[in-house]
């Protein structure tokens, strides 16, 4: 029986952008992907955030069965499986991609900046439509909204924090491409700094959006690390 693999998506993506990265690992392990609430067509519930979306991954855990997981968390989804590790004993190791931590006022009213949906298909309208063609049947103009929403919380009370990162006692590695303009390296290391088992991988030429890296490589990284006894 192969171990578990599960990949998670980063904010305003979705499952099917890391179909090429679970090709690679599928010759080692069982790996699963999802779309978070409200992500690449699947409905919006009645919450939209880190906690709705941690949830999506237990449910995944309970549904298949699975345990002793390894999960590889792309920006966003580097958030949610940390968050789901402080209270699920089934997640094994986890390794983050882009994951930005560094949430206060001010950084959140940065990163909406980019989340204007009127800009956006006026300046990038081949943009629009990948991103129309990703949530369909949803909006994704109201996928945006949810997500401003969120990053705006995220910066008044960050749900990750110094207190609670002590609690996650398993292995863990912070990844962050070195051309990566959203996500800095001191707020990586910070994290780093408060987890009890962790590490910092800086990933020469990575951009930040996840098409713009080199999957074989990631997945090189991702076997070694979930394939290495702790």
């Amino acid at each position: 029986m192969k171990p578990v693999a599960i990949l998670l998506h980063g904010a305003m993506g979705s499952e099917k952008q890391l179909f090429p990265l679970k090709q690679l690992l599928s010759e080692n392990f069982d790996v699963y992907a999802l779309n978070f609430t409200g992500h690449g067509g699947k409905a919006f519930g009645e919450e939209f955030g880190i906690e709705r979306f941690s949830e999506d991954l237990v449910q995944l855990l309970d549904q298949k069965n699975l345990n002793n997981v390894n999960i590889f968390g792309y920006s966003m989804g580097g958030y949610v499986a940390i968050n789901a590790a402080l209270s699920d004993s089934r997640i094994a190791k986890i390794l983050t991609l882009g994951t930005k931590f560094g949430w206060s006022p001010e950084s959140a009213t940065q990163a909406v900046k980019m989340f204007d949906p009127g800009k956006i298909e006026e300046k990038v309208p081949a943009f629009a439509e990948t991103l129309k063609l990703m949530h369909q049947p949803q909006d994704w103009k109201e996928v945006m909204t949810h997500t401003t929403k969120m990053m705006i919380s995220l910066g008044k009370s960050p749900i990750l924090h110094s207190k609670n990162l002590k609690e996650v006692k398993i292995p863990v590695i912070i990844g962050l491409g070195a051309e990566d303009n959203m996500v800095s390296v001191h707020e990586s290391k910070e994290v780093v700094n408060a987890l009890p088992q962790s590490e910092f991988q800086l990933y020469e030429g990575f951009k930040h959006p996840i098409e713009q890296v080199d999957i074989s490589l990631l997945a090189n990284d991702l076997t070694e690390f979930f394939l290495k006894e702790s």
